[in-house]
């Protein structure tokens, strides 16, 4: 993978507010904040997606997370969160690194997510249950 301007962040090459780091994972605040407290984690490994990380990074991802908010939620008192994590430019990933927002969110922020949905039935649902062969 070419280097991407994460990489570059976490080589010093680009400054950044750092928020935390450990041996898997970078975080920093997103330079377009959304609301006070946006912070980025990113794989320290230059994995493009969650599909291509190893279980070991992707499981520190969630831990930094969850430890972010928890940090943030002390900082900022947010009514509420959104953990977004995004693959390829079809799911709305925007920089081909392995990341995860830690967006901190509140009342008529402005912030929108949202999917037509398509309620197909339960035994839809299980037929295409049927067809995913989650590996160990």
């Amino acid at each position: 993978m070419s280097q991407t301007v994460f990489t570059r962040i976490i080589e010093g090459d680009l400054p950044c507010a750092k928020v935390y780091e450990d041996e898997h994972v970078f975080a920093f605040m997103d330079a377009g904040q959304v609301n006070p407290g946006h912070v980025l984690v990113v794989s320290k490994k230059p994995f493009e997606t969650l599909l291509d990380a190893d279980e070991e990074t992707a499981a520190a991802l969630m831990r930094a997370a969850r430890k972010i908010a928890l940090a943030v939620q002390d900082a900022f008192g947010p009514e509420g969160f959104t953990i977004l994590q995004a693959n390829r430019p079809q799911g709305w990933q925007t920089v081909p690194h392995l990341h995860l927002h830690v967006l901190p969110r509140y009342a008529a922020d402005g912030v929108e997510l949202g999917w037509p949905r398509k309620d197909p039935g339960l035994d839809h649902l299980r037929e295409l249950a049927a067809k995913i062969k989650v590996k160990d």
